[in-house]
């Protein structure tokens, strides 16, 4: 076998939470070190445009700080005091408190948590085999996407859309709800090549005033949770003035006469009451799409992180609708293409062992569950023992005093898999070092795009970091599993295997090829064969509680928070966190451009870019409290407090706190982060957290 050579160009994929999925060229300078990473040009939605921290992503895996050795606690919990402990003995370790929790309350006090540190199928949903051969607790996936996507099938009754790529041949991108040039940069690459190419008019509708509504032609700053509102007022002038598509809605929607009925009332004056906008921007706004056949409409998440998230995704996906904008090219909606990738993970996720009589936990909910909320349990027993990959949800989840306080109860045993010291890995048991993703085999499918990408092994890792696929495997051995199906296979061949049973071609072809495209054809991705409802129509009046849906909770959970207040048509459900007399300010948690939630936190070139934990204030509501650039500000609710800088602006408006994140809670003042001050309460039908909607209180602080 021939030596590589160095430097040489490795191909890859990102395997972050982000819709981009890109594909990647990294530069190997050795056996085991990086250099510069690229996006691949030939990859038509990449198109060789990356975020600048993942170009930088020697930094990340070379740092000073990453996690070398497996640690055990010796002091009390979240005291800081560590001793090396072998792989062997570690994973003896986790298997004898796993035995011991099963053997006292059963195997449902055994909960493996994880999330989307990694997007690779085999490396991220590979504890759910673990999980369901040995039936400990399921988990409710729900802390991400479920109002987004529950909002989106509400319509279309399906989970994919216009082909991402076809933004370079509109005439106007609506960019709705997300902050594309820090989270989805390639979004903008598309966008940006139709307003050179074609002089398409780009319109960002958001709370503040962040970077991608600095790049827009129309900038919309409206209220934090009133998009449904808007949605509503826009449809209304689309009647009103006769840009609404008749023959289309009569072909392809439910009922077009009755929501125009609906909406006759929800007129921009209506709305501008509502989200804070003036009657000539809406009237503006709903004019140029109305207008302009060839619109594309690039929802975003951070839009339905609100506790009416779910209908305002609806909501707006209905203009479209009504407008009659699925006919074109360059038109139409995108969210996520999650569904036309058609992968069977069964045999990595071992889902013949899936037991529908093992509780479900939700991930959301994580501070009541381990603080023994009796209907955050289930009617099931406290969760004594937990394996942590991919996730830090001391950091990330909402309600974050109540998840240190479970963390820390000294009956619960915490193994944290991880890549460096987390603020979870901190109040763990036991810590076990983990590789990145161009240290091991994975393969990864872009919801915000339309490939299927291979990552393949590109460097050796540290000899003492292992890949999550190991330690699943040597579990499975200690516990008496690893006769079930799915265990003892590599990576390798766990790809190839799903590739052939998904009718995908094998490995081989697939490193080949770096990826496979797997968008549908125009009039399947533009529903111009129907919706993907039995009638073939768009519903513009949804079945909320009867519908399918990708994040539907399991029947022994049911239909969260107040599912009986959502209606039919497209409207404003005022539901929200409100502000009143004690809470005169809204906060929402938006995510920093060189963060990607808690990663890249611990790099110095993320962190010097940032610089620091800050509130964005207005500048009235500053100068009313007598606050300064700079000064020390507390915000705080029922939840808890937090301390930190302000920083005076009118990015927002009046009224409206914005916090840009996820910084590790060590960097505030007080070593608590941001998500103190969010709230748990699961959101209407099914679940999920509203981290952008939040209540609170400001004062400056001596």
């Amino acid at each position: 076998m021939n030596k590589p050579f160095f430097p040489h160009t490795a191909h890859s994929a990102c395997p972050h939470d982000c819709p981009s999925t890109c594909a990647l060229d990294i530069e190997v300078l050795a056996a085991d070190r990086i250099g510069r990473v690229r996006g691949a040009e030939e990859n038509s939605y990449t198109a060789g445009v990356i975020c600048a921290k993942v170009a930088r992503y020697a930094e990340r895996l070379h740092h000073p700080g990453r996690l070398l050795k497996p640690m055990r606690r010796l002091g009390a919990k979240g005291e800081g005091a560590w001793g090396e402990i072998s792989w062997e003995d570690a994973l003896d370790l986790v298997a004898e408190r796993f035995v011991a929790a099963e053997q006292r309350h059963g195997a449902e006090a055994v909960w493996p948590y994880f999330y989307a540190g990694t997007m690779g199928l085999v490396q991220r949903d590979g504890i759910n085999r673990l999980r369901h051969a040995k039936r400990y607790s399921g988990q409710f996936d729900s802390i991400c996407t479920n109002m987004a996507w529950t909002g989106w099938v509400a319509g279309a009754g399906t989970l994919r859309g216009s082909d991402p790529r076809e933004m370079a041949s509109s005439d106007c991108i609506v960019i709705w709800g997300t902050n594309a040039v820090a989270t989805q940069v390639n979004v903008m690459t598309h966008a940006v090549r139709a307003r050179k190419e074609r002089g398409a008019r780009i319109v960002a509708i958001d709370i503040y005033d962040n970077a991608t509504m600095r790049q827009a032609d129309m900038a919309l700053k409206l209220r934090p949770g009133t998009d449904g509102a808007l949605a509503c007022a826009a449809m209304h002038v689309a009647f009103r003035d006769g840009h609404a598509d008749r023959d289309y809605l009569a072909t392809y929607t439910d009922d077009p006469a009755g929501l125009e009925a609906h909406l006759a009332s929800r007129d921009p004056a209506w709305a501008a009451g509502i989200t804070g906008l003036s009657v000539d921007e809406i009237e503006a706004f709903a004019r140029l799409v109305g207008t302009t056949p060839r619109t594309f409409f690039r929802l975003g998440y951070g839009f339905t992180r609100q506790r009416n998230g779910a209908p305002a995704m609806h909501a707006a996906l209905s203009l479209p609708a009504v407008l009659g904008s699925w006919r074109h090219e360059g038109g139409g909606a995108f969210h996520s293409n999650s569904d036309i990738f058609r992968l069977d993970k069964s045999e990595i996720m071992g889902a013949l062992d899936r037991d529908p009589g093992v509780r479900h936990l939700d991930q959301s909910r994580l501070g009541p569950v381990l603080t023994n909320e009796p209907d955050a349990l289930f009617g099931g027993p406290p969760v004594t023992a937990m394996l942590v990959q991919n996730t830090n949800p001391a950091n990330v989840c909402p309600e974050q005093r109540k998840v240190r306080a479970g963390l820390m109860r000294d009956d619960l045993f915490v193994c944290v898999h991880e890549q460096f010291m987390t603020d979870t890995a901190k109040l763990a048991d036991l810590v076990l070092p983990a590789t990145m993703f161009p240290e091991h085999d994975d393969i990864y499918r872009g919801g915000g795009q339309n490939h299927i990408l291979l990552g393949p092994k590109v460097v050796e890792p540290p000899e003492t970091v292992r890949t999550n696929h190991f330690v699943v495997e040597e579990l499975a051995k200690r516990l008496g599993v690893a006769d079930r199906p799915g265990f003892g296979r590599t990576e390798r061949e766990l790809i190839d295997a799903m590739l052939l049973t998904s009718g995908r071609g094998t490995l081989a072809e697939l490193e080949a090829g770096r990826w496979i495209d797997c968008q549908p054809d125009f009039a399947d991705a533009h529903f111009l064969n129907g919706f993907a409802w039995t009638d073939g129509k768009f519903r513009f009046k949804p079945d909320w509680a009867g519908m399918a849906a990708p994040n539907r909770p399991p029947p022994s959970m049911g239909l969260q928070g107040p599912h009986d207040r959502l209606g039919g048509f497209p409207d404003h459900l005022a539901v929200i966190e409100e502000t009143d007399a004690e809470h005169p300010f809204r906060l929402a948690t938006s995510p920093a451009r060189q963060f990607l939630n808690s990663t890249f936190a611990e790099t110095k070139g993320s962190r010097t870019r940032e610089g620091r934990p800050e509130a964005m204030i207005h500048v009235e509501d500053a100068e009313r409290l007598g606050i300064a650039e700079g000064d020390v500000v507390a915000l705080g609710n029922a939840r808890g407090s937090v301390r930190l800088h302000a920083k005076v602006t009118d990015v927002a408006k009046p009224g409206v706190v914005i916090h840009e994140g996820l910084w590790a809670n060590g960097d505030f003042l007080d070593g608590e982060g941001i998500n103190v001050l969010t709230g748990a309460d699961p959101v209407a039908p099914f679940g999920g957290a509203a981290f952008h909607d939040n209540k609170v209180w400001m004062r400056r602080e001596g």
